[in-house]
C-alpha cells in the first residue's frame, strides 16, 4: 500500500522519510517530491509498504505527528486521474492581437 505524507519540512529527504516510517514495517519505496528546476523539496512524498497492515498502522500513528515543528498529514495515496492535472493557462493555438 502506498501512503501520502504531506506537510514535510523542506529539509526532509527520502532517506529521512524512510527512517521516519521504518518502525512500522518493511518499506518497498520512499520518495520526496522535488521541484524540477530548483531541486528543492515540495514538502510532500510517498512511502510504499510491503503490506497493508503496516501502512494502516503508520497512517494511524503518524498523521498529525510533529516533525521539526510541522504536523504531518498522512493518508492513503490516491491514484492521480487526468482530471486532477491542472489545465494549461492558455490555449497556445489561439492568436493574440
Amino acid at each position: 500500500m502506498k501512503i501520502y505524507v504531506g506537510n514535510l519540512p523542506f529539509s526532509v529527504g527520502f532517506e529521512n522519510l524512510k527512517e521516519l516510517f521504518a518502525p512500522f514495517g518493511e518499506i518497498e519505496e520512499a520518495s520526496v517530491i522535488s521541484d524540477k528546476y530548483s531541486g528543492r523539496s515540495k514538502g510532500f512524498g510517498f512511502v510504499t509498504f510491503k503490506d497493508d497492515e503496516s501502512a494502516k498502522k503508520a497512517i494511524a500513528e503518524m498523521d498529525g505527528k510533529d516533525v521539526e515543528g510541522r504536523p504531518l498529514k498522512v493518508n492513503e495515496a490516491k491514484p492521480m486521474d487526468s482530471t486532477d492535472r491542472p489545465r494549461p493557462r492558455r490555449d497556445f493555438n489561439q492568436k493574440r492581437f
